[in-house]
């Protein structure tokens, strides 16, 4: 498993928990669904700030995220 797709498995686990849906997180970063969609698949690798804004929105720190 890439680093993408732990990051995608990690924000999928997470977001679920916690409730938060794609759409709730593409507002909040100004993105599109897909976009979101894209990196909980692994198929796009998102910079280190949309990482952090990622992790923000969640409510968890960037190394919960890519751990």
């Amino acid at each position: 498993m890439n680093e993408s797709e732990k990051l995608g498995e990690n924000l999928k686990r997470i977001r679920t928990a916690k409730e938060i849906s794609q759409g709730e997180i593409s507002r909040i970063l100004g993105v599109d669904k897909s976009f979101v969609s894209n990196i909980e698949n692994g198929k796009t690798n998102p910079t280190l700030a949309t990482i952090a804004k990622i992790a923000k929105a969640i409510g968890v720190s960037v190394g919960e995220l890519m751990k």
